[in-house]
């Protein structure tokens, strides 16, 4: 019986450090960027974007090659939005068994 107790100790623990995460994650903010800084785009922990910055330069381009460097830049945020999370995963639920836990964004 102790086993069975322990196992719902761990749950416990577990549930709690991945409410901190989850809280945690809610406060990320990543840039993602293209076209060397020419566009930036910042989007929060769940995922929303909540800045474009496009470059002055910029908007004397090819309607087609602003598009492809907003999405190439939304692209490159959700990339670092998606280690980040990974990470604050991995660093409260590592001691149980699921730090290759992958978000879903």
């Amino acid at each position: 019986m102790t086993d069975f107790t322990n196992i719902l100790k761990k749950a416990k623990e577990l549930e709690k450090k991945m409410k901190e995460s989850q809280e945690n994650i809610k406060k990320i903010s990543v840039i993602g960027m293209s076209g060397g800084g020419v566009v930036k785009v910042t989007l929060n922990g769940e995922g929303e974007m909540v800045k474009l910055e496009l470059s002055q330069a910029l908007l004397k381009e090819d309607k087609n090659v602003v598009e492809d460097l907003i999405l190439a830049a939304h692209n490159n945020a959700k990339t670092e939005l998606k280690n980040k999370t990974s990470e604050e995963i991995s660093k409260n639920a590592g001691g149980f068994g699921i730090g290759d836990f992958k978000w879903p964004l």
